[in-house]
């Protein structure tokens, strides 16, 4: 089902697509080049997605990966699921977080997501 009132099931300015998902672009990027990997129809979690549309996402992960080598050329990426609103999910349409890496964007990437839950990493830095 795709929903009147679901922002990520009305985007149209794709770019890119395969027959059971889409891509586009953050509109609050955490960097040049943030990418939302999402569904085409309807499901308002991750853990909501059957197998079939599963495997779209990440055939559509990798060919976003490839995408963005080719236009910017980052160092690495990180790859978040968010899940319900206690988790940081805003928007509820299951999507995949594409976010590229750049060679000092930040002054220690250690531990990456770690860093969004403090106590997860405490003395770790010591």
């Amino acid at each position: 089902m795709i929903k009147t009132d679901c922002i990520f099931c009305q985007k149209t300015d794709i770019v890119l697509e395969n027959e059971l998902a889409k891509a586009f672009w953050d509109i609050h990027p955490v960097r040049e080049g943030h990418l939302l990997i999402v569904p085409k129809q309807h499901y308002t979690t991750y853990f909501d997605v059957p197998a079939t549309t599963k495997q779209a996402l990440d055939d559509l992960l990798t060919a976003s990966k490839a995408f963005l080598d080719e236009r910017y050329h980052p160092a690495g990426y990180n790859i978040g699921i968010n899940v319900n609103p206690a988790a940081g999910q805003t928007v509820m349409h299951a999507h995949i977080h594409l976010i590229p890496r750049y060679e000092g964007d930040v002054k220690d990437p250690r531990g990456g997501i770690r860093k969004m839950i403090p106590h997860a990493v405490k003395g770790w830095l010591k």
